[in-house]
């Protein structure tokens, strides 16, 4: 019991919430004359009722001198890249590359823009890969599907009834003997005029 009623009166003493601008004077007055130090017993000895770790990071993020302003430029976030995949979210290390921008400052610039943008282009990566996937696969399946429709096979033209058939009676025979006689008289038939004849008409 008497712990907890030490605790409960020792929380009124210290002050959370914004920093007002009295508490910022005093703190850079205390600084500035007395210099950084162990930051619990300098919210003390500056007479302000915050935490070692509220003065620290007021001073490093805010009222330091050399604090840089502005919106991180171009050159820096290609640095803050650089150096993140070089060493992870050591922002510490990351922010002494970087005068005047705090590691608090550069991790929340790196959450809330360069994450947020690296996360957007593999969304968009996966994205396109899927639909090349698509794609793809619906060009091989027309491809596919066009070879497995039948060839068409080539007929030969038919003929028949357009030609008309051979007659099958043949002009009258003359005698052997006349045929003899008379061999430079083209109007005769020969014995192999009639033979093939009788081959083309299929007798």
């Amino acid at each position: 019991m008497d712990k907890k009623q030490c605790n409960t009166s020792q929380d009124p003493e210290v002050r959370k919430g914004p920093w007002t601008m009295e508490e910022d004077l005093i703190l850079i007055n205390y600084i500035s004359n007395h210099g950084e130090g162990v930051w619990n017993s300098l919210a003390k000895a500056a007479g302000l009722k915050r935490t070692g770790k509220s003065c620290r990071l007021r001073w490093l993020n805010y009222l330091r001198p050399d604090v840089r302003r502005g919106n991180i430029t171009p050159e820096e976030q290609l640095l803050i890249m650089e150096l993140h995949a070089k060493w992870g979210n050591r922002w510490s290390k990351i922010a002494k590359h970087l005068p005047g921008r705090t590691d608090n400052e550069i991790k929340n610039y790196w959450r809330t823009r360069i994450q947020k943008h690296i996360k957007q282009a593999e969304n968009f990566q996966q994205q396109s890969n899927s639909n090349s996937e698509i794609n793809d696969h619906q060009a091989s399946t027309s491809q596919v599907s066009t070879m497995a429709e039948p060839m068409e096979t080539y007929s030969s033209p038919c003929y028949q009834g357009m030609l008309e058939p051979f007659s099958t009676q043949f002009p009258n025979i003359p005698d052997q003997s006349s045929c003899c006689t008379n061999d430079n008289n083209n109007n005769y038939w020969s014995m192999e005029d009639i033979w093939s004849m009788q081959l083309l008409n299929g007798d």
